[in-house]
């Protein structure tokens, strides 16, 4: 059917692998701007640099100390997490009364020094980072050759969207999230410490943005403007899925990828503006988003 049409299934099935594995970067990022954004009420506009970082700390781990993939897959998280931490209690706790517009602004100007930090240290140039030897290779399905490396990024990625997804809306932990986003005094009369909660939430979405940054880091190059390129794709994705909806970042991360990838072999010239299109579509039909609840 595929040759009627004027294209091979090699050129379609590559290009929905490609598609896979943007998506996989887009439901990571998404969903860590949405968990941000839906417990803490602050639009982070630093994920970007903060994916960034994660990439980063992973090639410095391995040039300057010796730490393989498998251990940065675990360190480069709760190190970038860390300092989210950090920046949340000094900064951002400051602004939560305060008018969105200004942790954007805040978040902005931090993801501004963030990238000429690394800059000005490393250069725009890509720095390569290299695929585990465990991962190389591929395998021949006939109908595409499926590099092993990247069907493990959309199989990681799956699995920690979903589970994300479960532990936030289906375990006691992830109620107690979403009571405190909603009545904080209340939450906290029960004996639980609230401020620690919001703190340990947006170290918790910063370390999902590093851990994108670990899994990009051999596909990619890695350099200092991997983020900015990749965070105002990521923010059209949460306004389609819907501003701090979980599931909705998921799924349309995914989807939008798939997406791309397809006009990418039927439109190509359209590929890069896809998503901007179904943005505009679905915020004619439905303001807040696909999975998302109209205040």
């Amino acid at each position: 059917m595929f040759e009627l049409l004027g294209i091979p299934p090699q050129a379609l099935f590559g290009q929905l692998l490609l598609g896979l594995i943007n998506g996989s970067f887009y439901a990571l990022l998404s969903l860590g701007l949405a968990v941000i954004f839906g417990l803490l009420n602050i639009i982070n506009f630093a994920h970007g640099a903060q994916y960034m970082m994660g990439a980063f700390v992973a090639w410095m781990l391995m040039t300057y100390l010796g730490i393989n993939y498998w251990w940065s897959l675990l360190l480069v998280p709760i190190v970038v997490g860390a300092t989210g931490i950090v920046v949340e209690r000094l900064m951002i706790s400051r602004l939560y009364k305060l008018d969105h517009l200004y942790g954007l602004l805040l978040t902005f100007g931090l993801a501004l020094i963030i990238q000429g930090l690394f800059r000005n240290g490393y250069g725009v140039s890509g720095l390569p980072y290299s695929i585990p030897s465990e991962l190389a290779g591929g395998t021949n399905l006939g109908f595409m050759f499926l590099p092993t490396y990247r069907g493990w990024v959309v199989l990681a990625s799956l699995v920690v969207c979903l589970g994300t997804w479960f532990a936030i809306e289906r375990t006691r932990l992830g109620a107690y999230l979403r009571a405190a986003t909603e009545n904080p005094d209340l939450v906290g009369a029960f004996g639980i410490n609230v401020p620690r909660m919001i703190t340990l939430t947006y170290g918790f979405g910063v370390a999902l943005a590093a851990l994108a940054g670990v899994l990009a880091a051999p596909i990619y190059s890695v350099n200092p403007n991997m983020g900015a390129d990749l965070i105002i794709v990521v923010f059209a994705v949460v306004v389609i899925g819907g501003m701090g909806s979980i599931l909705g970042a998921i799924l349309t991360g995914f989807g939008l990828g798939i997406i791309e990838g397809l006009a990418k072999v039927f439109y190509p010239e359209a590929s890069s503006v896809a998503v901007f299109v179904v943005m505009a579509l679905v915020l004619l039909v439905k303001p807040a988003g696909l999975f998302g609840r109209a205040a």
